[in-house]
């Protein structure tokens, strides 16, 4: 319940972030994502259906630290409620929402070894499990990103990598000790390390039109050696190893009062398609995403 009431209290303070932007205070976005599939972390979610993603973005005051809630919800019945059995390979969660607070900021930006970096912790809470008293299955992590915008000397290029260290919120539950990963025992299955080694680039289209003169095409690639980062609550996952790639390309098209629309396209490999080894028994994935977004 608590849980809930932060929730409605950010989506409220998103509302009036707008009036505090005029006065120079806060800046941020405010959205929602429509996926067709959900892949966390290189594992379905919801099985094959569909999801619903409203989330809010903040700039606490300019400072560099911001603050962002993010929701998941199935958008078919039977994936929102309490239940852990399985969809796809147990793991079957219902509804989710992310918190996390955040630092980012920049060394050097004018150098050639420019680096933008952020750093933040996150909290993954199931408002199912928590309002009925069922086994938390709440998860933390910890994270910090770098990227390198001038390193390869090559505009729109920039290599990244990003470092996750994971944790469950309670000891003795289904994620906790008691149900220990054989790799970590006495640990819980999400206990341990993500590595993702990532690289964009911005391909710029000029003279589409005399409305839009340059829409850019950005692709994103990743690589991710996973080492105990396990979100099923069967632990069912418990390879130390390389586990998929995931590739996308997506634009942004600017409407207008601050409204963005970005449609993506994404497709994953998965190393090892076994539903007990691997994170997925698909080894190839494809999904799209719709994301409406105000920026304030």
């Amino acid at each position: 319940m608590k849980k809930y009431v932060l929730l409605i209290g950010m989506i409220l303070f998103g509302l009036a972030a707008p009036v505090l932007a005029q006065e120079g205070e806060i800046h941020g976005k405010v959205g929602y994502t429509y996926d067709t599939l959900y892949v966390f972390r290189g594992f379905l979610t919801y099985g094959h259906h569909s999801a619903s993603h409203p989330f809010i973005d903040l700039d606490l005051c300019g400072t560099g630290f911001g603050f962002e809630a993010v929701g998941h919800f199935a958008n078919s019945s039977g994936h929102n409620g309490p239940q852990v059995h399985p969809d796809v390979l147990g793991y079957d969660n219902g509804k989710r929402i992310d918190y996390s607070l955040y630092y980012r900021g920049a060394i050097d930006p004018e150098e050639a070894h420019a680096t933008l970096y952020q750093i933040g912790y996150r909290y993954f809470n199931y408002p199912s499990n928590s309002a009925t008293g069922e086994d938390s299955i709440d998860l933390q992590e910890v994270y910090a990103g770098v990227a390198f915008p001038k390193l390869l000397g090559c505009p729109g290029l920039v290599p990244g990598y990003v470092i996750v260290k994971g944790w469950p919120s309670e000891s003795d539950t289904i994620v906790g000790g008691r149900n220990p990963s054989p790799e970590n025992p006495g640990t819980g299955t999400y206990s341990g390390w993500a590595h993702i080694f990532m690289l964009d680039y911005a391909l710029g289209l000029e003279g589409i039109s005399s409305e839009v003169p340059k829409q850019n095409l950005n692709f994103h690639a990743e690589v991710v050696y996973n080492d105990g980062v396990d979100p099923r609550p069967g632990g069912n996952y418990s390879d130390s190893d390389w586990t998929h790639a995931l590739f996308g390309v997506s634009t942004d098209f600017d409407l207008g009062c601050g409204f963005i629309f970005t449609p993506a396209y994404w497709h994953q490999i998965t190393f090892e398609d076994d539903p007990i080894e691997g994170v997925s028994p698909d080894h190839d994935i494809d999904w799209v995403s719709l994301t409406i977004k105000y920026q304030f």
